[in-house]
């Protein structure tokens, strides 16, 4: 990564976005190649990630997916795969930030580019099924839609155990997305017990479970999650959401 993106992701965690965007918008002005102009999109699309700006995130993932557009001849599969991607990683800071249309829009984008993988394995195709059914799940989770969110979380379980080789990768999330819709549905006992089954170096479920305790009346406990959950140097969706978070909980 060049020293400029370097410098405007730690400015990033740092609560400096302005100073971030500065940093990124010269490297994606100069950059030697398009592919390092899509990395520069990339992390500029993260940047307002993190200040939870659903609208300009989809801006600048969106010109990361042209960029990989342009790639579907020379490599077809790792194309549509990051198309794919790129629209999910939208859509996934869209719902943590609350437009849950634009999210419900995005997920079934990133679907659909990552379908049109060209002989596409049953392991990849039942990933992609996966995580729609995830993202539904969480977003009628998240609408207060009882039925539905189970309705989906039935589905995505049964898209997880279509895969063999991707599978013990991808069983961390079911009790992530378990959890989830228990934290939106009210039942935040439940959602505790199925956070401590998911990943514990993800920063967003340790935010989830801070936020389960919070609700359960243990505020000491929670804090301490906010702690370790404000501590990660990413530069992803689960930063985005938990570093900010952190930062305002913990004052």
């Amino acid at each position: 990564m060049p020293e400029g993106l370097r410098q405007a992701v730690q400015l990033d965690l740092a609560g400096d976005y302005a100073g971030a965007r500065s940093l990124i918008q010269r490297e994606i002005d100069t950059a030697a190649t398009p592919l390092l102009k899509a990395n520069a999109q990339r992390i500029m699309a993260m940047s307002f990630a993190f200040e939870r700006n659903c609208g300009k995130t989809v801006e600048y993932e969106m010109q990361v997916i042209a960029y990989w557009a342009t790639r579907e001849k020379e490599e077809p599969k790792n194309a549509f795969y990051q198309q794919g991607e790129m629209a999910n990683e939208a859509a996934r800071v869209c719902i943590d930030s609350g437009d849950l249309n634009a999210a419900e829009k995005w997920y079934a984008k990133g679907t659909e580019l990552g379908l049109k993988e060209p002989e596409i394995s049953s392991d990849r195709k039942a990933l992609w099924e996966f995580r729609l059914e995830n993202a539904k799940a969480r977003i009628a989770a998240r609408r207060g839609k009882r039925e539905l969110a189970e309705k989906h979380v039935a589905l995505a379980k049964v898209a997880l155990e279509k895969m063999t080789d991707l599978r013990k990768q991808q069983d961390p999330f079911m009790p992530y997305l378990t959890g989830y819709v228990a934290l939106y549905l009210g039942d935040a006992a439940k959602a505790l017990a199925d956070f401590e089954k998911a990943n514990q170096n993800d920063a967003f479920i340790l935010c989830l479970k801070a936020e389960a305790l919070e609700k359960l009346g243990r505020k000491d406990e929670a804090m301490e999650f906010y702690k370790k959950a404000g501590a990660n140097r990413g530069h992803n969706p689960p930063a985005a959401y938990a570093v900010p978070l952190a930062r305002k909980k913990l004052g």
